[in-house]
């Protein structure tokens, strides 16, 4: 019997693969391994893709959520609203910055932060909400934001399961989620939507003081060589895993296509169980 995946990546690299082998092999030749042209390539395109100002490539997803919390400056004892439904890395980061979480119940309908939920929980110490965009599918962003500027706090977007997904504004405008709140995060573990063939993440910004904060926290606090301005962490992106990305990047919609149509038949096949909603 033959193994159902969730992500073939196999029959993924079927299809990129002569231009993967190809710059693979241009990165080992040139060794620009570390911020090379293929990453400042990925983040541009990237950038375009999204319809944002600014993409920051990191080492990962987990990475990204605490980098964009630190170029927020949070402090410790800051309280940050997230869901409880959602990968540990989500509560994981604020705990790891001494800020405090605060878990709320989603809703059973699409399994995204519920907005009641989000109004309870506020205090005079809450300085941040993370919606995680689950499964794809997209939290309640308008009423999001719009509780976030009557109590002035920062939004966090958990991006990492939506990469791709489109927003609908109530006005019928689109946006990409990761790039409606104040920061958007994303991982491209390889079985993500746009996955890397290792670690690898990025955060996303129109705020153009904000993502040059960012730039200074992934390299160690630098903008220029060996002038540490800020507390940084070492978490950069690698050429190689830019060369994938940038392989798969025009595949993206395609790939999130097929997880919609593979959804489809699983829910017809399952209509009739009453046990199953």
């Amino acid at each position: 019997m033959r193994k159902i995946q969730m992500v073939d990546l196999q029959g993924q690299y079927e299809g990129i693969k002569d231009r993967v082998n190809k710059g693979l092999q241009e990165v080992i030749e040139s060794a620009a391994f570390i911020n090379g042209p293929e990453v400042h390539a990925f983040q541009k395109e990237l950038e375009e893709y999204l319809g944002v100002k600014h993409v920051i490539p990191c080492a990962n997803g987990t990475d990204a959520l605490q980098i964009a919390m630190m170029g927020l400056g949070l402090q410790r004892g800051d309280e940050v609203i997230t869901a409880d439904f959602t990968f540990a890395a989500t509560v994981e980061v604020i705990a790891l910055l001494n800020l405090t979480p605060v878990l709320v119940d989603v809703n059973p309908y699409n399994f995204n932060i519920d907005i009641e939920a989000i109004r309870k929980a506020i205090t005079p110490k809450t300085k941040a909400i993370v919606p995680v965009h689950l499964f794809g599918q997209t939290a309640n962003m308008d009423e999001i934001m719009a509780i976030a500027k009557e109590h002035d706090l920062y939004v966090i977007e958990d991006n990492a399961q939506g990469i791709g997904s489109n927003y609908m504004h109530g006005n019928g405008s689109k946006s990409k989620t990761g790039t409606i709140g104040h920061v958007g995060t994303t991982s491209f573990f390889p079985s993500k939507n746009l996955g890397a063939y290792g670690d690898g993440g990025a955060i996303f910004t129109n705020d153009d003081d904000l993502a040059h904060i960012i730039r200074g926290v992934v390299n160690h606090g630098m903008y220029e060589r060996y002038h540490h301005d800020v507390v940084g962490v070492n978490s950069r992106l690698d050429a190689m895993q830019a060369v994938v990305l940038r392989a798969k990047l025009p595949f993206l919609t395609d790939y999130n296509n097929a997880r919609r149509d593979a959804a489809r038949k699983y829910t017809a096949a399952f209509a009739n169980e009453e046990k199953i909603l």
